[in-house]
C-alpha cells in the first residue's frame, strides 16, 4: 500500500461469517446483560449511529412493531450505540409518546466504543459510530451466520432482516439451500450431487445441481 494512501480500516472488516460472536457485558435499557446469556436462541445484534436521529427512529419503530414476528422465530433483538443509557431512555420515551409503540428489546450503551471496535463496526481509530449501521445474525451456538453494513443515510429493511433470518433457519433444517428472493414457505434447493454417476444419471441437464425440494411450511 502506498505510504500516502488512506489506511483506514473499513467497518465490518473485523469479523467474518462463521466466527463466534465476541462475548461482552454491558448496561442496557432492560438492565445489565451478557451476550452469552442469549445462547440457545437466535439473536440479531445491530448498531445504530445515534439516538434522536431520523433514520434510526424509523428503524426502531419498524422493529418494535415487528417484535412479535421475531419472537415467533425464537429470535431476540439487541441494539447498540455509543449514546448513554439515559439518552436511550429519553429517546424511547419520545418514540412511545410520538408513535404509540414501546421498544422493549434492549439497547446497549457503548460510550467507549469497546464493543463496536470488537465487532469491527467502526475502524480502530474512529471516535464515533456515526457512519455505521451494522447487523449481525447470531445463531443459537453463538456463531455469526450473516452480516450487513449500511451507511447512516439508508435505513435497514425489516422484511429483509426477517427473510434472512428465515433463510438461515431453513437451511439449518437439512442439506438444503435458499435460492434468490426466497420467502418463508417456498421451495428450497437440494444440495448438488457429489458423484459423477449422479451427474450422468440425471434425467435433465440441470437436475443434478439445480433441483427444488419442499421447504418447511410457513407458520
Amino acid at each position: 500500500m502506498n505510504e500516502n494512501s488512506d489506511e483506514r480500516e473499513a467497518p465490518c472488516a473485523g469479523l467474518r461469517i462463521g466466527d463466534f460472536a465476541p462475548d461482552f457485558s454491558a448496561r442496557s435499557t432492560t438492565g445489565d446483560l451478557r451476550l452469552s446469556d442469549y445462547r440457545g436462541r437466535w439473536l440479531i445484534l445491530f448498531s445504530h449511529p445515534a439516538d434522536f436521529t431520523p433514520v434510526c427512529t424509523t428503524e426502531f419503530v419498524a422493529l418494535a412493531r415487528s417484535a412479535d414476528l421475531f419472537e415467533q422465530r425464537d429470535c431476540a433483538l439487541m441494539a447498540l450505540s455509543v449514546d448513554s443509557l439515559f439518552s436511550h431512555f429519553a429517546w424511547l420515551r419520545m418514540i412511545r409518546d410520538r408513535f404509540d409503540i414501546e421498544v422493549r428489546f434492549p439497547i446497549v450503551e457503548d460510550p467507549t466504543l469497546v464493543i463496536c471496535r470488537g465487532y469491527g463496526m467502526v475502524a480502530p481509530h474512529d471516535n464515533d459510530s456515526g457512519t455505521v449501521r451494522s447487523t449481525f445474525f447470531i445463531d443459537p451456538e453463538g456463531v455469526i451466520r450473516a452480516m450487513t453494513c449500511y451507511p447512516a443515510n439508508v435505513g435497514r429493511s425489516t422484511p429483509e432482516i426477517l427473510r434472512t433470518l428465515d433463510a438461515l433457519q431453513a437451511v439449518d433444517s437439512g442439506p438444503v439451500l435458499a435460492p434468490a428472493n426466497w420467502e418463508r414457505g417456498q421451495n428450497l434447493l437440494r444440495q448438488p450431487a457429489a458423484t459423477l454417476d449422479d451427474v450422468f444419471g440425471a434425467r435433465e441437464q440441470t437436475e443434478w445441481f439445480l433441483k427444488e425440494t419442499p421447504g418447511a411450511p410457513s407458520q
